[in-house]
């Protein structure tokens, strides 16, 4: 990777080849000493906007809904291209009243009660995986092991029909609807791609949606088509923006965090020894490898009205993006934040975001995560990574797509 420019303004956040080019987390160093409140400038017909690194930054933002709104979008795909159609209707665009009584469709459906079945079939399936995983020896832990499990949980809470052919299917267009596996890919090309990716997310669960009216079932989307608020039912619209909003927040952070925990802990040997020891227990591992790794490196908001952060104004209308990945190595908050520390507590890291948008898959990802780490624990002795890993290409999402390994057995 390249040394970053002295002149900071010459970064470019939403460009994903800034992040292949530089380390992330040394931009992030810089930016929180020299520009914590840093101006991403305009690129051609692109706008600019607003980049906060600073963790009680960030954590102000994402609480305070009076002075911004996740309505025009909360990622930059969206907010650069002057909005997000699904405004008003899929619960992470969505604010005020809307967004809570939208919510309160769903807690029941993800409450720790609710899924205490899925966990269940979550750990099964892990085990499943990564046994399959030593017995190959040699495999790629991206596709082999790790990206089945997500997809496969989120696909269960609703309704899909199970076997590879939806399953895979759905997990193809999430992978690329935010991101791509092709460093080199044309700029243009991507975006198409992603487009019609997820168009056809979209297109998909309306016809599930559709199936879902004429034969009811039990499943989260079966309570979305059983809902109403403030006496109106859910429209097919609502609840197609919904699944869309499921699938994709279900899979993509938790795959890439299992992912992520292998070079994590082969870069850090003690803490593997640790885990595999006892001496760090899951519940504090769990969180400190979501910090770690910390897969949605930003989430977006536009400012309502003027206001100031760090003495510097942000007018209305204009676009402010929250660094998660920025915030979970904050060294005001952290100690030693460079460090991986399965102890790690209290850890308040910033992955699962803030306020009234909190992660409705906070618990389900944590059980993920969870399952990953102790399925690891019980059946691989030792690890090493056997090719360079291939990183995926997204100003969103930070991770692996492949990542080739050797695992031995445990004794």
């Amino acid at each position: 990777m390249s040394e970053l420019p002295d002149d900071l303004a010459a970064l470019d956040l939403a460009d994903p080849r800034t992040f292949r080019a530089h380390d992330q987390y040394e931009i992030w160093r810089r930016l929180r000493a020299e520009a914590p409140v840093f101006r991403n400038a305009p690129r051609g017909d692109r706008p600019g906007f607003w980049a906060l690194t600073k963790y009680d930054d960030i954590m102000a933002v994402y609480k305070d809904d009076e002075h911004f709104t996740s309505e025009r979008g909360n990622v930059l795909t969206t907010l650069l291209q002057g909005g997000d159609s699904a405004a008003g209707r899929m619960l992470a665009v969505t604010d005020g009243k809307r967004h809570q009584d939208l919510r309160n469709v769903f807690l029941k459906a993800f409450s720790p009660r609710a899924l205490s079945y899925v966990a269940e079939r979550v750990r099964e399936n892990t085990r499943h995986r990564v046994q399959a995983g030593v017995e190959m020896g040699t495999c790629d832990f991206a596709r082999d092991v790790a990206e089945k499990i997500p997809i496969n949980t989120i696909c269960d809470l609703l309704g899909v029909p199970e076997g590879d052919k939806d399953r895979d299917y759905l997990l193809d267009l999430t992978k690329t609807a935010l991101s791509s596996d092709e460093a080199d890919a044309d700029d243009e090309d991507a975006a198409e791609e992603s487009l019609v990716a997820r168009n056809e997310i979209l297109l998909y669960f309306d016809d599930l949606v559709t199936e879902h009216r004429r034969h009811p079932k039990d499943d989260v989307i079966g309570a979305m088509v059983a809902s109403s608020i403030d006496g109106v039912p859910l429209s097919d619209d609502d609840i197609v923006f919904n699944c869309y909003s499921l699938i994709i927040g279900g899979d993509e952070t938790s795959r890439l965090t299992m992912i992520g925990m292998v070079p994590a802990m082969l870069d850090h040997p003690d803490q593997w020894a640790a885990f595999k020891n006892g001496d760090a227990e899951t519940k504090t591992a769990v969180d400190e490898i979501l910090r770690w790794v910390s897969p949605a490196m930003h989430f977006g908001r536009t400012a309502l009205q003027d206001v100031t952060v760090r003495g510097t104004k942000i007018s209305a209308g204009d676009i402010v993006t929250l660094w998660n990945s920025s915030a979970n190595r904050d060294e005001e908050i952290f100690d030693a934040p460079e460090r991986l520390d399965l102890r790690r507590s209290p850890n308040r890291h910033a992955t699962f975001g803030y306020g009234p948008h909190f992660c409705l898959g906070a618990y389900l990802g944590r059980t993920e995560v969870g399952a990953m780490l102790e399925a690891l624990r019980e059946f691989v002795g030792e690890m090493h990574i056997t090719a360079e890993p291939e990183l995926v290409h997204s100003n969103l999402l930070s991770g692996i797509s492949s990542l080739q390994v050797k695992l031995l057995p445990a004794e």
